[in-house]
């Protein structure tokens, strides 16, 4: 089976009147079909940058991006992108704001908005679909934002520390759902986190990241031995804190 993304020695420098500076040196994996990746590393490290240049808001210097053989280009339509912020509009209902993107693309096709309905439905978004974003909980907005984005069918989901403004009961329950949705719907995706323990718990294979300049420290399989894993049921699994530990000794080696 071939990777979906291969991200190739890319490398990145930012250039301003006072100098360059280099922020992303020699970074290479790869995300293999219906696999979910976890990107750790300091903060200001670079992570929110790798995840523009996979989705080809930012050009590479250095180095090669492919999904599926051609690289992205902006506003590819293959790659699905949630942001810290859910970014709804507060004028518009929750339903308006979910069938947002197909109404920029022209695509209110039939089959997608029934396939919109069944998202609201399965989500528990339907009885609010009238409702305005500030009527909802955190967790609920982002539910929303997550349908917005999957109602696009992206073949590749790019999450940039999507539960970081809520809190941690929240976050907990957020991310189990998201989770499942995103098993549900069989989407690759790659997560950008701060936390530990939420990448352990989501991800298949967590890429550990240097500080600035950021190159790849390590990529660690996560195997855990639960007959269904959830990312709630995850943080309980016998290998949890080993992993913990491993990538907690690695991010401190490196910072």
């Amino acid at each position: 089976m071939n990777p979906l993304l291969e991200i190739r020695d890319v490398s990145l420098s930012y250039h301003t009147v006072s100098g360059e500076t280099r922020a992303l040196s020699h970074i290479s994996f790869h995300l293999m079909p219906g696999e979910f990746l976890a990107v750790v590393g300091p903060s200001g490290c670079g992570k929110s940058t790798l995840l523009n240049l996979i989705c080809g808001l930012l050009p590479t210097e250095e180095g090669t991006i492919l999904m599926n053989g051609t690289p992205p280009l902006p506003g590819d339509p293959r790659i699905g992108y949630m942001l810290q912020k859910d970014h709804l509009l507060e004028w518009r209902t929750i339903y308006r704001n979910v069938i947002l993107g197909l109404e920029i693309r022209k695509e209110l096709t039939p089959q997608k908005l029934s396939c919109v309905e069944e998202m609201l439905k399965t989500y528990g978004l339907d009885k609010f679909r009238n409702a305005h974003p500030s009527q909802l909980s955190g967790g609920m907005r982002q539910r929303a934002a997550l349908i917005r984005t999957l109602a696009l069918k992206p073949e590749l989901l790019l999450l940039d520390e999507p539960f970081s403004a809520l809190d941690y009961q929240t976050r907990l329950n957020v991310s189990d759902d998201i989770g499942r949705i995103l098993k549900q719907e069989h989407k690759p995706a790659i997560l950008v986190t701060h936390d530990i323990s939420e990448a352990i718990s989501m991800a298949d294979r967590v890429v550990i990241l240097s500080a600035r300049p950021a190159h790849v420290t390590r990529i660690v399989p996560i195997s855990l031995s639960l007959k269904d894993r959830t990312p709630f049921a995850s943080r309980s699994a016998p290998e949890f804190k080993s992993y913990f530990n491993l990538i907690w000794k690695e991010l401190n080696q490196h910072d």
